[in-house]
């Protein structure tokens, strides 16, 4: 039996929430996509980002941090995120710079790696999607 509270950055998002997102939001560039051959943090990111960042506490906080500089420069960037409103990333970074917060509603279900069989029931955090614009 696999242990299933192994703790990593690779979860990638489920695809069919990422098309209807994409549907809405017409995205151009994904700075985090699972596997990245490059460092989303010091490329130029697209017009229309979305970015499902490592959940590692330095690693997510600063992808939300350049998302919002970003969005300072006129690009769309939509974050996938786990929901965690008690913590100073939320009440300094996120609910200030946030054109809009969506709590999703039951818990995503992620891939480990990517990888089909190690498909978890649910996520192991609520999410939410928070649009900077």
């Amino acid at each position: 039996m696999k242990n299933r509270s192994v703790q990593h950055d690779n979860w990638a998002t489920p695809q069919k929430f990422y098309e209807e997102l994409d549907a809405e939001f017409h995205f151009d560039f994904d700075p985090c996509p699972l596997h990245a051959t490059f460092n989303g943090l010091a490329v130029e990111w697209g017009q229309r980002n979305f970015i499902n960042p490592p959940y590692s506490r330095t690693l997510k906080e600063a992808f939300v941090g350049k998302a919002v500089l970003e969005s300072r420069l006129g690009k769309l960037c939509v974050m996938l995120l786990p929901v965690s409103t008690s913590t100073a990333l939320f009440h300094d970074w996120i609910k200030p710079n946030a054109k809009e917060i969506r709590f999703i509603r039951g818990r995503l279900n992620f891939l480990a790696n990517g990888v089909e069989n190690e498909k978890y029931k649910s996520g192991q955090m609520d999410s939410m999607i928070v649009i900077f614009n």
